[in-house]
């Protein structure tokens, strides 16, 4: 969404050339072969743990990190988990980090006000959430655990897997102008 945002403002005239059918499928592809690759990865190494009763997780869902601290066995899985966490996570950030800068950059050569502040929305949408996104995978996969509870390492992740899926459609669908007037007209009943 980054590089398509990018591309729509800093090269509008150039786009559809670029951004083509094709295109999008192979941006797709790649995004579905790495995540898959990572999960067998991540599955692999998972499986060949052993782990010492009770097996209960106190988690709110199978995580990697509430399994890795059940096992008995030697947990190389957590050199694993920090190998792949570094480059899964650091590569789209950089993307999503450059081609932000480079988008207000952009944006704030433009002459007039108004087509600012249009681009600044078109933006501030996809940036809410994929920082909400990356902000809570980075405190649950990247930075220590000494301060974080049990609790809220729940809370955090919750966050990532349920909130930002949940309000991401809210999000985009509060720019359209038809939603935004029967919101309007909804809670001006209430």
């Amino acid at each position: 969404m980054s590089y398509d945002r990018y591309l729509a403002i800093c090269n509008p005239l150039r786009y559809t050339s670029i951004m083509t059918y094709t295109y999008c499928v192979i941006l797709a592809t790649i995004c579905w072969v790495v995540g898959l690759a990572i999960a067998l990865i991540y599955s692999l190494t998972i499986s060949v743990l052993t782990f010492c009763p009770p097996n209960i997780i106190d988690h709110l869902f199978c995580d990697l990190v509430p399994l890795v601290e059940l096992a008995c066995s030697n947990t190389y899985t957590n050199i694993v988990k920090y190998i792949l966490s570094f480059p899964v996570l650091l590569i789209p950030i950089t993307i999503i980090i450059t081609s932000y800068i480079n988008i207000i950059v952009t944006i704030l050569r433009f002459p007039s006000n108004i087509s600012k502040q249009k681009a600044f929305s078109t933006c501030s949408a996809h940036l809410i959430v994929v920082t909400m996104f990356f902000f809570t995978i980075l405190i649950v996969y990247i930075f220590p655990k000494g301060e974080q509870t049990s609790n809220s390492n729940k809370l955090v992740s919750l966050l990532y897997t349920v909130f930002t899926p949940f309000i991401n459609p809210i999000i985009y669908s509060l720019r359209n102008k038809e939603i935004k007037k029967s919101v309007q007209e909804l809670t001006n009943k209430c």
